[in-house]
């Protein structure tokens, strides 16, 4: 089976940021809108459906995989909201527990396949830890991020600079002090949820916590440009391939 994760590039972690922004802002609206039970049980089948959907195909497909990546950020949304709104759980409270969900996770798929770089998403168990590891890195953002703006009072302006200062740290560490690249991706790569979750709540909550945009508005131009930036990934994914198959069939000549 042939690598199912995109290439970590530039264009990857924009498109990360957004659909957890994009996941924030849609799950607040799906649940203010329709009644909450029935926005969490069509989210699940939808989530559901689509990661079937990417454990069946052989190989990356971009739109699927990011559909599947927007899911996991709604779902997780809901996920972690739910604990707090519905449960009464506290965010200090739920943020612990999914940070010993994402490490036993984690240690799990390590100890599993002795391996946790996303470069090797080339079987179903490890393609099966991955997206665990997803969906719980998505639930401790949303988690994370209401904390540090509701417990610690920093705002969700706030909040997004914190989260922005710190997931510089991964970055630096990576090409300044050559730190392990498979760190440094699952450093960042948690640090965007509730960076993008801040963002998303900053621009779509009323005033004065928030611009007041709505999250509905704040959805519908985050989709924008994730659609945008998919059919991006998408052309430069096809132009990828034709030319394997062209250096293949060279090859296969000489």
């Amino acid at each position: 089976m042939a690598i199912k994760v995109p290439e970590v590039t530039a264009l990857f972690w924009v498109t990360k940021l957004l659909t957890t922004a994009l996941g924030e802002s849609l799950s607040d609206f799906l649940v203010k809108t329709i009644d909450p039970v029935v926005a969490v049980l069509a989210t699940f089948v939808v989530f559901a459906v689509v990661i079937v959907a990417q454990l069946m195909v052989r190989r990356y497909r971009p739109w699927l995989y990011w559909l599947a990546v927007t899911m996991v950020a709604v779902f997780g949304t809901m996920a972690a909201d739910v604990l707090h709104v519905a449960l009464g759980v506290p965010y200090y409270a739920s943020s612990i527990g999914f940070a010993v969900i994402l490490a036993i996770v984690l240690v799990w798929w390590n100890r599993s396949q002795r391996t946790l770089d996303i470069h090797s998403i080339t079987t179903t168990p490890r393609e099966l830890f991955y997206w665990a590891t997803v969906s719980a890195t998505f639930a401790l953002g949303t988690a994370a991020g209401d904390m540090f703006a509701t417990y610690f009072h920093l705002g969700y302006l706030g909040s997004a600079v914190v989260f922005l200062v710190v997931i510089l740290i991964p970055w630096l560490g990576y090409s300044r002090l050559h730190w392990g690249e498979v760190g440094s991706f699952w450093f960042a790569y948690i640090l965007t949820r509730p960076l993008g979750a801040s963002i998303a709540d900053w621009l779509g909550v009323d005033k004065p916590l928030g611009l007041g945009f709505g999250h509905g508005h704040v959805s519908i131009v985050l989709l924008a440009f994730v659609v945008v930036l998919v059919a991006v990934t998408q052309v430069k994914h096809m132009r990828s391939a034709v030319g394997r198959r062209v250096l293949t069939g060279a090859d296969s000549a000489v």
